[in-house]
């Protein structure tokens, strides 16, 4: 048995990072090990966050313990947390690092806890350059990387970034791990119904937070096409909370005469709703201008849904062109003739079949086995 310390976003804070350590927390809870989350008393400055709150209003999670003490913003605070985790000596630290903004927080904290000379000091990186790239990006997170012993990466592309600048140290690739904790597979019919939806149409669904580099200009874009246009029976469900101005994306509904297409629930999609956006859609698209990896491929994969991704970052890794899905160029037309290609071939139930085979290699265990195996070499 490991006792294991991983900070990053939890409970009560939302969205799929705290999602992924909180399922991470329990994926090393049944191979036996004593483990605590460490996550943000404050996250964002409220002028640095996007959305509508950062914070969750589900119940907190009575299985897992987690202690909110890092402030990204007041170092006096990630002096405190440093000595709590220092003294806590757990035999693996693993930092959750997406972001260069939390670069000098986190990495403060691995310089305190590496003091007792005896903690692995791992992180899990999803980027390590941006999507957004913003003024001091490179120095926060060299500052980082040097105060860690060991990475593990979810996609080969942030493998070869980690290479160029940490070559010498212990790193690791294993896929993003499957999401399979938002319920139960639903029959479309009933995913449809709950979500008010015709039963007589066809639905295609963009999921996630809403951001430029997620591409929902060209799936609009793609979704205007003239051949796809004339399937009557074909909606797009936009399910996830804008991330920025949602004006320019209401433009092109408003251009292209899309309304009546489009079925918008644009809030945050909390975790019991999940299932139901999933299950009531044939093809999740994922047209991104660029990536690493994604969480969103791997909700679709649980609830065995075919997709449609970009060649951008390590989304190709994840999906099988032609196997469990499509991947197609950065471009709306490609996009719009792939969608035709999976409805008037009618390959929905063979994809699916070929999701529901390629997902059991996302497992849980293995990231957690992966993320030993890094340990026991630093």
């Amino acid at each position: 048995m490991s006792k294991i310390v991983i900070i990053g976003p939890a409970h009560p804070l939302r969205g799929g990072l705290a999602t992924y350590n909180e399922r991470l927390t329990r994926a090393f809870q049944q191979s036996g090990d004593e483990v605590e989350i460490v996550t943000f008393s404050l996250q964002y400055p409220s002028f640095l966050f996007p959305g509508k709150t950062q914070y969750s209003d589900e119940v907190p999670p009575a299985d897992l313990k987690i202690k909110a003490l890092i402030n990204s913003i007041n170092p006096i605070s990630w002096v405190k947390t440093g000595n709590y985790v220092r003294h806590q000596k757990p035999d693996i630290l693993i930092f959750r690092f997406w972001l260069p903004f939390m670069g000098p927080a986190l990495g403060t904290i691995a310089r305190l806890v590496a003091l007792n000379k005896y903690t692995k000091i791992l992180a899990i990186t999803d980027n390590i350059i941006p999507h957004e790239k913003r003024p001091g990006d490179l120095p926060f997170t060299k500052y980082f990387l040097q105060a860690c012993q060991g990475f593990v990466t979810m996609s080969k592309a942030v493998l070869d970034d980690l290479k160029k600048m940490q070559p010498a140290k212990i790193k690791a690739y294993h896929p993003h791990p499957l999401y399979d904790n938002f319920g139960e597979l639903l029959e479309k019919s009933e995913a449809q119904r709950f979500l008010n939806l015709n039963l007589d149409y066809h639905y295609i669904l963009f999921f996630g937070f809403i951001r430029a580099y997620k591409g929902l200009d060209l799936l609009l874009e793609a979704f205007a096409n003239e051949k796809l246009s004339q399937h009557k029976n074909l909606k797009l469900i936009i399910a996830g909370e804008f991330y920025e101005s949602s004006e320019p994306y209401n433009q092109l509904i408003q251009q292209y005469q899309l309304e009546d297409r489009i079925i918008r629930a644009t809030d945050f999609i909390p975790n019991n709703l999940v299932r139901y956006y999933f299950g009531a859609s044939d093809l999740v698209v994922q047209p991104y201008k660029h990536a690493t990896q994604s969480g969103v491929s791997q909700i679709a994969y649980y609830f065995n849904k075919p997709m449609l991704v970009t060649n951008v970052g390590g989304l190709a890794e994840l999906v099988p062109n032609g196997k469990a899905g499509y991947v197609t160029p950065v471009d709306s037309e490609a996009i719009a003739a792939a969608i035709l290609d999976f409805y008037e071939n009618k390959r929905e139930a063979f994809f699916t079949e070929q999701v529901s085979e390629l997902k059991k290699q996302f497992s849980w265990e293995s990231m957690v086995q992966t993320l030993k195996q890094v340990a026991a070499q630093v």
